[in-house]
């Protein structure tokens, strides 16, 4: 399966259960606490912290969703700019030097 449908099938579970689909804001604000859920899970070495990245995942595609971006590409097209981009290490610190 594809990230394109999960995208999709998480959106069409936010709209079965009548989840939030229309506040943009609400959602990150839902997103930042699911990143802060698996922050503390990873901080008390939870057994549940891979689940609790899963949420993150789910509430950002579904977000995305929410505001019309097909995540898959977006990812696809951030990792390819990553990979051309060039760092050197001043200081011990890795610094961009070009795209």
């Amino acid at each position: 399966m594809s990230l394109k449908q999960v995208q999709k099938d998480v959106w069409q579970n936010k709209v079965n259960k009548g989840f939030n689909i229309t506040d943009v804001e609400k959602e990150f604000c839902f997103l930042y606490g699911e990143v802060a859920e698996a922050y503390e899970a990873y901080r008390k070495k939870k057994d549940d912290l891979s689940e609790e990245l899963a949420d993150v995942a789910i509430y950002l595609l579904g977000l995305s969703e929410m505001l019309g971006f097909d995540l898959e590409d977006e990812i696809m097209k951030k990792v390819s700019k990553n990979e051309r981009r060039v760092y050197k290490e001043i200081n011990g610190v890795k610094v961009r030097v070009s795209d």
